[in-house]
């Protein structure tokens, strides 16, 4: 009991100095130029008026900015865009793939072939993974991307398999980085499952 009552007294003694400086911080709070000088009031008004819109502005601002945590697209902040989704867009979806973990994950890419174009597919040997065969893809004949066998991580990737006029209501989506992660492997998605996004960094 004794040890309780000195450990309590050490505490508030241990205040008292932090209490002795709360006018000094208080007077510098509301303006003051130094911790010995009057406090100005005014002062801390014109930095309010300054600070307070900015703060505003960006508390609107930030929340409709999303990172893009991928090297595969050349943007390294979107926002959304309202319109409809036309071929170069940028479009955002969540991503349900083994891959992506055991959460699903937002990712942006590119609307690359739309309802109504045709997606060619055709395979070839792979030539860095024995009996094993990688996918080329064309969008009316412009080339899109070559699959691979593997993922960084050493994951197995399987390609899609399907050529043809594609479907009203999906979309091909992708980037033309090299090892990017999409409709190559995972397929056509539905256009309502994309949101069209504009690039501002």
């Amino acid at each position: 009991m004794l040890r309780l009552f000195w450990a309590l007294v050490r505490a508030i003694a241990g205040l008292w100095p932090r209490l002795r400086r709360l006018p000094r911080k208080a007077a510098i709070a509301l303006g003051a130029p130094g911790p010995d000088q009057p406090a100005r009031p005014e002062r801390l008004l014109r930095a309010m008026l300054v600070v307070l819109p900015v703060a505003t502005i960006a508390s609107l601002v930030v929340p409709q900015v999303t990172l893009v945590m991928t090297p595969s697209i050349e943007a390294f902040a979107v926002r959304k865009s309202p319109g409809p989704i036309a071929r170069g867009d940028y479009v955002m979806f969540t991503l349900h793939h083994p891959i992506a973990g055991p959460n699903p994950v937002s990712v942006t890419k590119h609307a690359l072939c739309m309802a109504g174009d045709r997606l060619t597919m055709f395979e070839t040997p792979s030539p860095l993974v024995p009996h094993s065969r990688d996918g080329h893809y064309y969008c009316n004949d412009e080339f899109l991307g070559v699959s691979l066998s593997h993922a960084h991580n050493g994951m197995k990737l399987d390609h899609m398999r399907w050529s043809g006029i594609i479907p009203i209501g999906m979309v091909y989506v992708g980037s033309t980085h090299p090892r990017g992660f999409d409709s190559r492997y995972f397929g056509l998605l539905p256009i309502a499952r994309l949101t069209r996004m504009e690039r501002i960094l």
